[in-house]
């Protein structure tokens, strides 16, 4: 049975829950945010992501109430909140630092903050044990913050988060403190706890890979404004930018000048004149083939015919030539469509056949993953190939990933899955090597 995607943003009767419109933040002469308008729908869980001062915790901060916009509003279901005092916006934050009370239990500290709002005793016992068992934390109800992992606390931090069923949750840097292979768990945590609840979800990183696992979209931020906003997989697959291709995960560039192609034949497009039937002197017969007996022929020539009409002379099976006119058309195919990219002198062009042809003359970046490049010992039989030396190779468990040299001195990185012990790889350091691609597998980007 086929499920619905969770696309809102794409949705147009969708409604957002979250709306900037035209906000700027400025701290005296600093614009901290620029003139920055999007949507955050229901049930999102949306990252903000980027490095060190680019804006996004003065993002998180303006939707918590601790920043006021210099310009523009800021709406949550509609309604302008700037004049709602933090404490009473649908609003929760969960900090870094956990901000748990070492004096309290975890029942305690989860109980607090429904306790300030004067809730029923029995509501909120009811609530509290709900909230355990969403993140399995039942048998440490009575212990302190400092009788718990990491792990735990960063759960009881949640926990009193969504207590009191806010609209949205903000979460700034929630597993920072958390060593690489706890983080990984608890990402999948969180995933499910906003999937179970489903709550809103803001999150602030500026780890990627965190990013990447969690949200539903990731809005990548460069000095107060968002480059690009969308899914996972467009960000990493269709980088809008070179920054966005540069800032997530690792990529290679190359820098060059683009040169329209002629478009590939329309395999579906009729001849316009038939071509007579026959050979003629324009189309080259084929050569005559040899008839070859099958097997029980031969058999049937061997213990009887030859007898009457002598020893079978046999010649060497092998598959007939291919047609001139396959070869041409199969050559045509991968030279045409798209865009060459002359990129070093002395060097074959690399060919993009989803570039587009407009862009005849300019200056243009060709991004290629590292793992959508093959490296091998022997030129492959491919149009996009270029020649290198191996000058470094990270081993990481499941992958390699080789640090070729270029012509210029330009180093491409290119990963492969450890499908082999290390001991049967044949490329080492110092090889000389070819690295080759498809003409599908980058992206040409203009800025």
């Amino acid at each position: 049975m086929s499920q619905t995607v969770f696309e809102p943003w794409n949705d147009t009767s969708a409604k957002p829950i979250i709306q900037f419109r035209n906000v700027t933040k400025r701290f005296g002469d600093f614009v901290a945010i620029d003139n920055q308008s999007f949507d955050i729908f229901e049930k999102e869980f949306f990252a903000l992501l980027g490095p060190s001062g680019c804006g996004k915790t003065t993002m998180m901060r303006m939707l918590a109430g601790f920043e006021t916009p210099t310009e523009g509003s800021i709406l949550l279901n509609g309604q302008d909140i700037a004049p709602i005092p933090p404490n009473k916006r649908a609003v929760n934050m969960m900090f870094q630092s956990y901000a748990l009370f070492p004096h309290l239990s975890v029942w305690e500290n989860i109980a607090f903050g429904l306790k300030r709002d004067g809730r029923p005793k029995l509501e909120i016992e009811a609530r509290v044990e709900e909230m355990l068992k969403l993140t399995r934390l039942e048998q440490f109800a009575k212990r302190k913050p400092h009788q718990i992992s990491g792990g735990q606390r960063q759960r009881v931090a949640l926990a009193r988060s969504l207590a009191k069923a806010p609209k949205l949750l903000l979460l700034d840097e929630p597993m920072g403190a958390l060593d690489a292979k706890l983080r990984q768990a608890t990402q999948f945590e969180l995933m499910d706890i906003q999937e179970t609840t489903g709550t809103t979800f803001v999150i602030v990183t500026h780890d990627q890979e965190e990013a990447m696992t969690v949200a539903s979209r990731v809005a990548v931020m460069d000095t107060g404004r968002i480059i690009q906003a969308d899914t996972p997989r467009i960000i990493y697959e269709d980088p809008a930018s070179r920054y966005v291709a540069d800032f997530i995960g690792d990529v290679n560039l190359f820098d060059g000048t683009a040169r329209a192609r002629a478009p590939a034949p329309d395999p579906d497009a009729q001849p316009e004149t038939s071509a007579p039937a026959g050979p003629s002197a324009e189309a080259p017969a084929r050569a005559p083939r040899t008839a070859q007996p099958n097997e029980r022929g031969a058999r049937l020539h061997d213990r009887f015919l030859k007898y009457f009409i002598g020893e079978r002379r046999e010649p060497p099976r092998q598959l007939p030539p291919p047609e001139p006119e396959a070869v041409a058309a199969k050559t045509d195919q991968a030279q045409q469509g798209g865009i060459a990219i002359d990129w070093a002198d002395g060097q074959p062009p690399l060919v993009a056949s989803n570039g587009d042809a407009s862009l005849e003359g300019q200056r243009v970046t060709l991004a290629l993953r590292p793992e959508k490049l093959a490296i091998s010992k022997t030129r492959p039989e491919t149009v996009n190939a270029l020649q290198g030396k191996v000058i470094d190779i990270a081993y990481l468990g499941n992958l390699s990933t080789y640090h070729v040299e270029l012509a210029g001195g330009l180093m491409a990185k290119v990963q492969m899955a450890n499908t082999r012990r290390v001991a049967q790889r044949d490329i080492t350091w110092e090889d000389t090597v070819w690295i080759s691609f498809r003409e599908t597998a980058g992206v040409v980007l203009t800025e």
